[in-house]
């Protein structure tokens, strides 16, 4: 490769990212490793390599020479590639990085699960990242919920599908947001998920002060967990609404004027609070909301019990997800649901899986409940939405200006802009709440529509009560008989 001992006759590859990272695969002891060139490890393995060829130390000079020579063939001559963190897909199959020593991978096909060295995807060792024990199979879903305080069986189905949401790799995923009081063991939970996916030094952190501080995280990790939180600025919610489905983020480089750095991607995302903190109405739909339970003192274990037991069947609860995964990569492609719901793809997937945990039904009974819990909440939460839907239970149709709905809003004298702390200053924010809200107000049968009217194209805001609509039940089960949510399509 070049004239340098250390990488004359060499077992190396190049390739580069579709950003220009150059990067270098090495063969070693009989597994494939995977470096960037201007990597510390990448810098050591060449030092060793040259002193065990030459028994002499290599100069700053000429590593320098050999790492600006093999990054310009990466850029150059070697093929694209793209590099992944923790969880890759590759045509039907999905890699999970072991991060061990020896660089395995699971390998999970439609038939099955089985341990690789040579995967034919490249994934990227970030720091701090931790090695999953190696999956055991005979094991059981069921054990997991032994080590999270969750109190009705509705939320172990939905944390079970959030895990299986998290094995994919592109997503999208949707957000996990946990409130308890203090002492429900929600960072334990928090924790014990990450632990089952993605393994890092410091599993749950405090929330980023900034967008560059979220994307380094979440560029450095396949899972995200952020701790005991108390309020989620407009930012960061706009942010981790674009993570939770997949978007673009794009920010000057430092020390540059006009350089970006881009990064695109969906990561499974965990909050957790005393309250919930999630207030706006997008991120709300995109998210699965728990409440932990009490717990009471004879219940309680030392951290060390806890987690001496959890490790020992960490194993085969990994294994049991894989199975689940294996068998909605059997399914996926037969699954047709009737109605689709915010987050299909992901919904679609957990009803996938399914079958080889629950019977039929059983995710989407929790999905939909779930779902409408939240609408309830944030209804009643938001002042604008409150006060919709008390006019439109006296109609069935309300026309007019925001202006107008302003002063519609008067009740005893005062107007509830008066009286709610929350409610928009003026006639132009009330419309933009009105938007953020239009989702939600669907889902409960009152339909929100913007146009502009008259010469002068006036903005009216139309809203109409959707007369007998009632929502459909969430055991809903057939396109025909309204019994059966998930159909299975009759393709082989």
């Amino acid at each position: 490769m070049a004239d340098n001992p250390a990488v004359s006759g060499a077992p190396v590859s190049l390739f580069h990212t579709a950003t220009g990272v150059a990067y270098a695969d090495l063969e070693i002891d009989q597994h494939r490793e995977t470096w960037p060139i201007r990597s510390k490890q990448f810098r050591t393995w060449l030092r060793r390599r040259h002193y065990e060829r030459t028994g002499e130390a290599m100069g700053l000079a000429t590593i320098r020479s050999i790492l600006d020579l093999l990054e310009a063939r990466a850029q150059f001559d070697a093929p694209e590639r793209t590099i992944h963190i923790r969880v890759a897909q590759h045509a039907d199959r999905i890699y999970l990085d072991l991060t061990d020593h020896r660089w395995q991978a699971v390998e999970v096909g439609p038939e099955g699960w089985r341990i690789t060295s040579h995967p034919p995807v490249r994934f990227r060792r970030a720091a701090g990242m931790l090695p999953l024990p190696m999956p055991e199979r005979g094991g059981s879903i069921e054990t997991l919920a032994s080590f999270l305080n969750l109190p009705a069986r509705d939320d172990q189905v939905l944390v079970v599908s959030w895990l299986l949401g998290a094995l994919q790799h592109a997503g999208p995923f949707p957000l996990l947001a946990v409130a308890g009081e203090q002492g429900s063991a929600k960072t334990v939970l928090s924790k014990i998920l990450r632990a089952l996916i993605d393994p890092n030094v410091a599993p749950v952190r405090a929330l980023p002060r900034e967008e560059r501080d979220l994307m380094i995280a979440a560029n450095n990790g396949h899972v995200l967990a952020f701790d005991n939180l108390s309020i989620l600025p407009g930012w960061l919610s706009d942010a981790l609404c674009r993570l939770a489905s997949g978007g673009s983020f794009a920010l000057r480089q430092l020390y540059t004027d006009a350089d970006e750095v881009l990064f695109q991607a969906a990561r499974p995302t965990i909050l957790n609070g005393i309250e919930e903190v999630i207030t706006r109405q997008d991120l709300a739909d995109r998210a699965i909301f728990l409440t932990m339970g009490f717990l009471p003192d004879q219940r309680r274990r030392s951290e060390a019990e806890l987690w001496q037991q959890f490790e020992l069947a960490r194993p085969r609860i990994l294994g049991a997800l894989l199975d689940a995964v294996a068998h909605g990569l059997r399914m996926r492609d037969r699954i047709q649901l009737v109605r689709l719901p915010r987050m299909a793809d992901f919904a679609k997937w957990a009803t996938a899986c399914e079958a080889a945990l629950w019977s039929p039904g059983t995710f989407r009974m929790a999905y939909d409940a779930n779902r409408r819990r939240v609408v309830e909440d944030a209804v009643e939460a938001d002042p604008v939405a409150a006060c919709v839907r008390r006019i439109m239970a006296r109609q069935t149709r309300w026309v007019g200006t925001a202006s107008e709905l302003q002063n519609a809003t008067a009740f005893g004298g005062h107007t509830l802009a008066e009286r709610a702390m929350d409610w928009p200053k003026n006639p132009r924010a009330l419309a933009g709440r009105l938007r953020r809200l239009q989702a939600f107000l669907r889902t409960l049968g009152i339909e929100i529509a913007f146009k502009r009217e008259g010469r002068e194209g006036n903005r009216i805001i139309k809203m109409t009560s959707l007369v007998g609509f009632s929502p459909p039940p969430p055991s809903a089960q057939s396109a025909s008989s309204a019994t059966a949510e998930p159909i299975l399509s009759q393709a082989p």
